[in-house]
């Protein structure tokens, strides 16, 4: 759109942050990039989002976007000419936001359960629950290239970023995800070779080098 002026205020390792960048990506969306520091957010962050102070945090012509799921819902339907993320049907829309919040409830707590926990018996809780939880979306997948069938859409979004953290959960927690779950694993090797993908995730390395310093930092080795 012609005069738009976007910015992302953003987190590399952000898997919620990831998913505003590959909308941006998909939708071929000119934007700033503004990186956070947690440990001191900027004025802007805390001017923009005074409720929760998290990124991402779209500004779109000066007026701000807050939570992921809602930004990128909101790219969808304000560049609704290029590539659409959600479909037109009203119950199919219902049935994506469904799984989205599926996962940001399931898969995202769980896993963070993986990476933060000190207990042996929690984190082996954390595990079995995770791959659970991924058991439930293959099962979603079926044989359909995407969840949005044959088109990348809403849900691929909200789980790919989640692809970059695998490494971390598996390094963490001592288990691999890919004999547990091949099908999903494979999809999220078909995101991969589109480039609004491979682009916006987070070197997989690097997050892994975060959750270590993090860990660190609060004494949780």
């Amino acid at each position: 759109m012609a005069g738009d002026k976007a910015v992302l205020l953003d987190f590399y390792v952000s898997m919620f942050g990831m998913r505003v960048r590959v909308a941006l990506a998909e939708k071929g969306i000119e934007h700033e990039y503004k990186e956070e520091n947690l440990a001191n957010k900027s004025q802007i962050l805390l001017e923009m989002n005074p409720i929760h102070k998290k990124i991402p945090v779209l500004i779109h012509n000066e007026r701000p976007i807050c939570e992921s799921l809602i930004i990128v819902q909101y790219i969808d339907e304000v560049w609704h000419d290029k590539n659409p993320l959600l479909p037109s049907d009203p119950y199919q829309r219902a049935q994506e936001r469904f799984w989205a919040d599926f996962i940001d409830k399931k898969v995202y707590i769980a896993g963070r359960q993986i990476v933060s926990t000190t207990k042996v018996e929690d984190q082996e809780a954390a595990k079995k629950e995770f791959i659970e939880m991924l058991k439930i979306l293959e099962e979603e997948l079926g044989n359909k290239p995407y969840f949005g069938g044959e088109n990348f859409g809403f849900v691929d979004v909200a789980l790919i970023t989640f692809y970059s953290w695998f490494y971390t959960y598996e390094t963490c927690g001592n288990f691999k995800i890919e004999p547990e779950c091949p099908k999903l694993v494979e999809w999220a090797k078909r995101c991969m070779q589109r480039e609004s993908v491979s682009k916006s995730l987070a070197d997989p390395h690097k997050i892994y080098d975060f959750v270590l310093s993090m860990k660190k930092k609060h004494g949780k080795e």
